[in-house]
């Protein structure tokens, strides 16, 4: 009888990491909209557990002055749906202008998702405690605003290595006083997204198509063709 072929050998990087199972977390975790299970609830210790491992990310100037409002209770989550759908006319008007078949589908997708927002188990609000000083600076906008996005992303990551799913939702902050007073956020707590969370319908999430990274890479200075490397 013929032997079974050997197993491919893992391809371990000199950091130590599987970079075949790093490689499949960064290339799979998709904004899930469809897939969401609207059933199944989302246990709080997990959602500590990437909260988390949210803070080890890079932090302007060290501030650590992020805050995680979760919200799992259901006339709140009623209530931030019902703002949320007030978008629905923006996402409709996105829908006609779209580049290409895909973008107009996640438009729809997103429709979709925002007329049953209320009902997502989970509803997760990343906050900055401090307002934006001078809005008009770059380099204090760029800082303030990236002092919280890679702690998203790194909590977007445990969760879907979780088997968990969730999408960066931005459109409330339209309406953010009316979502400020239910959730009795004080003036100087700045809502910086709303991430609905629950388990995925399976967990077999693909990578999808891109740009080859050579035609969108400048070396050295910007020039009309990104694709030369000197």
């Amino acid at each position: 009888m013929a032997s079974a072929p050997p197993k491919p050998r893992p391809r371990i990087s000199e950091a130590g990491f599987d970079l075949d199972t790093v490689d499949r977390l960064l290339s799979t975790t998709r904004a899930v909209r469809r897939r969401l299970d609207f059933d199944r609830p989302v246990p709080r210790e997990v959602l500590l557990d990437c909260i988390r491992l949210s803070q080890q990310a890079p932090t302007g100037t060290n501030a650590q002055h992020w805050r995680w409002l979760v919200v799992d209770d259901p006339e709140k989550k009623k209530a931030l749906g019902e703002i949320y759908a007030r978008g629905l006319p923006l996402l409709d008007e996105s829908a006609k202008t779209a580049r290409d078949d895909q973008t107009a589908d996640v438009y729809r997708h997103a429709r979709t998702l925002a007329e049953r927002l209320g009902d997502v188990p989970v509803l997760v609000i990343p906050c900055l405690e401090g307002r934006l000083v001078d809005p008009e600076s770059l380099v204090l906008a760029t800082t303030y605003y990236g002092s919280i996005y890679p702690a998203v992303w790194s909590f977007q990551l445990a969760l879907r290595s979780r088997g968990l799913g969730s999408t960066f939702t931005t459109m409330h902050l339209a309406f953010e006083e009316d979502a400020r007073a239910v959730l009795g956020l004080p003036e100087d707590v700045v809502q910086m997204a709303m991430l609905p969370v629950a388990y995925t319908s399976g967990t077999d999430f693909a990578p999808t198509e891109r740009p080859a990274p050579e035609s969108i890479t400048h070396w050295n200075g910007w020039s009309a063709s990104a694709t030369r490397m000197r």
